[in-house]
C-alpha cells in the first residue's frame, strides 16, 4: 500500500546531521523564524563522544572555535582544547542551540519531485520540505583499504574510529596506515607509549606549529586564508581533495617532526 499524500508531512527545510554544522543552520533558521527539523542517525555531537581517541585535542587553537552566538569562552585562547573539554563546549553550544531534532533517524532517501518539493525518505516515515541541508559530515564513512581484506584474520586490524588508547593493541610493532591528522596523531601516541611503530605514510605535508612567535592558524588567519572560497583558490574544487598538514594541539601544542621519529 503506498503512502497517501496526507499523511506525508511538510516542513520548509531538512537539516540531516546534528553535528556543529547542522547545529550552526539550525541557530540561524531560529533567528528568521523558519520552521526545520533536524535529523540526527544517532545522538547530537555522538562522534565527538564516542569517535575520538584518549588523548586527542584540538588542533587549531582554542580562539578558533567559534560558533554562532557561542565564541570560546575559557581562559586559554593560545591553547588546544582536550576531547572532553570539546565535549562539553559543543554540549554547551547545543543546550543554547535547543534544535529541533529527531535523533537516532536515518534518512535513506532524498529526491525531488515534478513539483520540484524535496521527498525525505527517513526511518521514522516520509516528509517533504522546500529545502535540504546536508550537515553529515566529510569523514563519516571509514575508509578501509582493500588490501586489509586479504591480510590472515590472526593480524590484529582496526580503524582510527574505534582506536582509544595504546593498551588496546597487542604486544607487538603497530603498522600504521595514513599519515594525516588522524594516523600522525595516533604514531605520535603510540610513539610515546614506547611502542615500536611503523607509519605508511601519504600526501600530507608538515607544517611548523609557530613561526616567528605566532601559531600557524594564527598566520593563515591574518592572510585572510580562512575567507577564501572554492572557486577563488587556485586549486578550485581540487582543493577538496587536498590532506591537511599534520599537526598536533598535545601538550600544549607542537609540530609532529615524522624524521624525528624514525631517529
Amino acid at each position: 500500500m503506498g503512502t497517501s499524500a496526507t499523511s506525508i508531512k511538510h516542513i520548509p527545510v531538512i537539516i540531516v546531521g546534528g553535528g556543529q554544522a547542522g547545529l550552526s543552520v539550525s541557530h540561524y533558521l531560529q533567528e528568521q523564524n523558519i520552521e526545520h527539523i533536524v535529523f540526527e542517525r544517532k545522538s547530537l555531537m555522538h562522534r565527538w563522544k564516542s569517535q575520538r581517541w584518549d588523548s586527542f585535542t584540538l588542533v587549531t587553537p582554542n580562539w578558533q572555535c567559534d560558533l554562532p552566538g557561542h565564541p570560546y569562552d575559557g581562559d586559554d585562547p593560545l591553547g588546544f582544547m582536550k576531547r572532553d573539554e570539546i565535549v562539553d563546549y559543543l554540549q554547551r553550544f547545543a543546550d543554547k542551540v535547543k534544535p529541533p531534532v529527531r535523533e537516532g533517524v536515518t534518512v535513506d532517501r532524498i529526491s525531488v519531485n515534478v513539483d520540484g518539493v524535496y521527498d525525505v525518505a527517513t526511518s521514522v516515515g516520509s516528509y517533504q520540505c522546500d529545502h535540504v541541508v546536508i550537515a553529515s559530515g566529510g569523514y563519516q564513512a571509514p575508509i578501509i583499504p582493500r588490501m586489509a581484506e586479504k591480510l590472515p584474520e590472526t593480524l590484529f586490524q582496526m580503524h582510527s574510529v574505534q582506536y582509544k588508547n595504546p593498551e588496546q593493541l597487542p604486544d607487538g610493532v603497530v603498522l600504521v596506515v595514513g599519515s594525516g591528522q588522524s594516523g600522525a596523531q595516533i604514531a605520535e601516541d603510540l610513539h610515546l607509549a614506547e611502542r615500536k611503530v611503523i607509519l605508511a605514510t601519504g600526501n600530507a605535508p608538515r607544517v611548523a606549529r609557530q613561526y616567528r612567535g605566532k601559531d600557524v592558524v594564527e598566520w593563515l588567519h591574518e592572510m585572510g586564508y580562512y575567507d577564501v572560497s572554492v572557486e577563488q583558490h587556485p586549486l578550485r574544487e581540487g582543493v577538496r581533495d587536498n590532506t591537511n598538514h599534520y599537526v598536533t594541539g598535545r601538550d600544549g601544542g607542537r609540530e609532529i617532526d615524522l624524521r624525528r621519529f624514525a631517529k
